[in-house]
């Protein structure tokens, strides 16, 4: 049951944001009572805690084996829109913006992962490309590192990118192109534009086709 919950859980989370979910929406949604609930979380915090939690671990694992099955770092990062147009969809714009000014526990957890886990895979990533010649060396991986952590939390603002004009996938596609491409050495460039014609051959929308 506990499972059941934390799954259900998640899928309304993620489709609506956290604050519009209430309890009694979990539990209609389940087909069970408050009092199930109550009996294996205290409150919906304890819940998005364990959700979110779950959730971080799977992506990093998905990371993980991106970093392996990719063939160069340039790949590599432009593949995490991959990944993003995976779930995108199915993610409310909301979602992060609630869980940073109205849950403490559960963005403390995110910005646990987002320094530890995902600030070092860009900063890993970004040192392969020098060390291979794709990336400039001029550039200071530290801080192009932090600058594309940050770009990923922007994108859910929605004082600078409201939702009634650019979807999330836009907003994630020129931020990750953009930053890439001011890294690139003339040999990076090349692999970069094998990979964008590839993904044009492929029909993918037209976001993705710069």
């Amino acid at each position: 049951m506990k499972e059941r919950i934390l799954a259900e859980t998640e899928r309304l989370f993620w489709r609506y944001g956290v604050r519009s979910v209430t309890m009694e929406d979990i539990a209609k949604q389940l087909g069970i009572s408050k009092k199930t609930i109550y009996q294996h979380f205290t409150d919906k915090e304890q819940i998005l805690y364990q959700v979110l939690q779950d959730k971080l671990v799977k992506n990093q694992s998905e990371m993980d084996c991106m970093a392996i099955s990719t063939d160069n770092p340039v790949e590599e990062i432009l593949h995490v829109l991959t990944i993003m147009q995976k779930h995108t969809d199915r993610v409310s714009p909301n979602l992060l913006i609630d869980i940073k000014r109205h849950y403490p526990q559960a963005f403390a957890l995110f910005r646990q992962y987002k320094e530890r886990h995902i600030m070092q895979s860009i900063l890993d990533n970004i040192q392969k490309g020098m060390q291979q010649g794709l990336y400039r060396t001029d550039i200071n991986p530290a801080i192009m590192a932090r600058l594309r952590v940050e770009q990923i939390e922007l994108a859910f603002n929605n004082d600078i990118f409201p939702t009634d004009e650019f979807s999330m996938m836009e907003i994630q596609h020129e931020l990750i192109h953009h930053f890439v491409r001011g890294m690139l050495t003339e040999k990076g460039f090349t692999i970069y534009n094998q990979y964008v014609t590839l993904k044009d051959e492929h029909n993918l929308p037209a976001y993705e086709k710069k």
